[in-house]
């Protein structure tokens, strides 16, 4: 069983920056793959950005050159720093492991980027 906590959401005005965190209950080294997804309204789930526990990463289109995922493997976290927001980044983003061919998410957190 993996746990996740997400954190950083909020409010922020267009072009402003958030950096949301994601901590783990169980060592990543163990987790194949860590992710961040995001679901607007009225839209389906996302992926947003991935990091493999090799490091390797890859993002939407949408948001290459503007977010960053990266993991301090010390503190079981994944994180995604996000630059350069646009109002169509508003979302609940959600945190992913991948572990064992198991699934886990996070309970989402709020992000709104007004203009």
């Amino acid at each position: 069983q993996v746990q996740l906590v997400e954190s950083g959401g909020g409010l922020v005005q267009a072009g402003g920056s958030l950096r949301l965190s994601c901590a783990a209950s169980v060592s990543i080294f163990s987790i194949k793959a860590m992710g961040w997804y995001r679901q607007a309204p009225g839209k389906q789930r996302e992926l947003v950005a991935v990091i493999t526990s090799g490091g390797s990463t890859n993002y939407a289109d949408s948001v290459k050159g503007r977010f960053t995922i990266s993991r301090d493997n010390a503190k079981n976290t994944v994180y995604l720093q996000m630059n350069s927001l646009k109002p169509e980044d508003t979302a609940v983003y959600y945190c992913n492991a991948e572990r064992l061919t198991i699934d886990y998410w996070g309970q989402g957190t709020q992000v709104t980027v007004s203009s």
